[in-house]
């Protein structure tokens, strides 16, 4: 039986799946199914999609009322991106900028997500995939966890595959309940790439993959319930 909150963080590959084919609505339908709260989806991708310029309005109008999203690379042919869909009212939204060097521009978005189990700070993230590119961006997530008061829920696409890498190292401290389960590569995961990380009062009840993702994105997706009592 369901209780609590429930999340939900994915990479949708661009919505392509193993066959190489373009198609948002296997990813609608398998979120849909699992009647999340808040989402996180990591690699939308309008590049050169004709009469799907606007995926994130697609995704949101089928997923939930409220979004906000991250453009982390932008073309005259579209766009490339993260972002966060809510049925609950998001506040005091902020894009922050991870980039490192020359490498492919990173960022996170944090906001105050008003649900009817309170009151929360939630932070989604795509990083990098250079071991010292996370170093810094830990630092940065970090600082977003301890930045404010009131439970923190920080999710998305880590890339952090080591056993002790600096995102869990960092994050632990300040985000000790995080789940465990393998999401790269989605035909045979061996990875955890894919989190969801919570604080004080927050705590995950339960958290699990579902391996029907594996027909549309190279990640399974992350799911959790989370209470806050």
């Amino acid at each position: 039986m369901r209780q609590g909150l429930r999340v939900l963080s994915w990479n949708i590959h661009g919505g392509i799946g193993p066959d190489r084919r373009y198609d948002l609505s296997r990813i609608v339908d398998l979120v849909a199914a699992h009647d999340a709260d808040v989402i996180a989806l990591q690699e939308i991708d309008s590049r050169g999609r004709s009469g799907s310029a606007a995926p994130l309005l697609m995704l949101t109008e089928a997923l939930g009322e409220h979004a906000a999203e991250a453009r982390t690379i932008s073309a005259p042919d579209g766009h490339y991106g993260h972002a966060v869909i809510s049925r609950f009212p998001l506040a005091s939204i902020c894009v922050h900028d991870l980039s490192f060097r020359a490498r492919e521009p990173r960022c996170a978005i944090s906001a105050t997500v008003e649900a009817p189990e309170g009151r929360f700070r939630l932070v989604t993230t795509h990083l990098g995939l250079s071991i010292w590119e996370r170093h810094m961006q830990s630092a940065r997530l970090a600082a977003l966890a301890r930045a404010g008061e009131g439970p923190c829920i920080m999710m998305g696409d880590f890339n952090d595959w080591f056993s002790f890498g600096w995102v869990r190292r960092r994050l632990k401290r300040e985000l000790p309940s995080r789940t465990m389960e393998r999401t790269f590569p989605a035909f045979r995961p061996l990875l955890r790439l894919d989190r969801i990380y919570c604080g004080s009062p927050a705590r995950l009840m339960r958290s699990w993959t579902d391996d029907k993702a594996r027909e549309a994105s190279d990640h399974l997706p992350i799911i959790a319930d989370i209470a806050f009592h």
